[in-house]
């Protein structure tokens, strides 16, 4: 099972982590990589570089940063392979022990097949022989 784990971290935004909570987090990462329960993750830039995007009624509102309500702030997150929910639980709780206070939210993947219409090869101006094809697979390219 797939896991998005959203990390908030209870210090104020902005604050750098230390050369060795970098270290750890770096082992922790370069461990996870090698046993395949992480499948990937990235820090989050400060809010003011961000936006927020939002549509009620048909119509869009868009918020640039910085945001003020910081315990909501999404510092980072993850995708972990997992063989249960209590699994990624204890994988999240590692990982918090070398982030510091926060919060975790996890949510399990549906990890069902995303369908992308119909597709035409650049090189050929050709479509693919199949009507769909999933977002995880790479369609191969023909000459």
């Amino acid at each position: 099972m797939r896991f998005l784990c959203l990390y908030k971290p209870s210090k104020p935004e902005g604050t750098p982590p230390t050369q060795q909570e970098m270290d750890a987090m770096g082992k922790l990462i370069e461990d996870g990589m090698k046993s395949g329960s992480l499948i990937s993750t990235e820090g989050c830039l400060p809010s003011a570089k961000g936006a927020r995007v939002r549509l009620s009624g048909g119509k869009y509102t868009v918020t640039d940063g910085p945001f003020t309500e910081s315990k909501e702030l999404v510092a980072g997150f993850a995708i972990i392979q997992a063989k249960s929910k209590e699994e990624a639980i204890e994988a999240t709780k590692n990982f918090l022990k070398v982030a510091g206070d926060g919060e975790t939210e996890i949510r399990q993947s549906s990890r069902q097949p995303i369908l992308l219409p119909r597709t035409i090869l650049p090189s050929t101006r050709k479509p693919l022989t199949n009507s769909h094809h999933r977002l995880s697979r790479i369609p191969t390219f023909q000459n």
